[in-house]
């Protein structure tokens, strides 16, 4: 796990040992948590707030994980992945899209992605 993922993570296994944590049927909570960092983060009007409101961001996706008994560096290495098959099938096919700049050239990529998305699928 990267750093600062596993810093956030033994972060809060370590409040959770103290009881500072969310009860075991706070699902419903930890989702509203989640919606409220995440309109916090929309709400920030300057570079230095939108960077703390991402950090808070960020910080309750790995306690969602934690509760959801997941890794939050596995996953994001597994959408890292996802995100470069299927960006490499766009750029498979670059020398047939519209040049940087056209409007149509992210019409015909988000076209490609929709194509690889539905061949991952089968």
């Amino acid at each position: 796990m990267s750093e600062p993922l596993e810093d956030a993570r033994r972060i809060q296994t370590e409040a959770a040992a103290e009881g500072f944590d969310w009860p075991a049927d706070a699902s419903a909570a930890l989702w509203a948590k989640l919606q409220e960092e995440i309109l916090e983060l929309q709400q920030a009007d300057d570079l230095g707030a939108r960077a703390e409101e991402l950090g808070d961001l960020l910080f309750m996706v790995v306690n969602l994980a934690r509760h959801l008994h997941l890794d939050p560096a596995a996953a994001l290495s597994a959408a890292n992945r996802k995100f470069e098959r299927r960006f490499g099938h766009i750029m498979a096919q670059a020398h047939a899209l519209p040049p940087i700049g056209d409007p149509a050239r992210l019409d015909a990529m988000e076209a490609l992605w929709r194509e690889a998305k539905a061949i991952e699928r089968r």
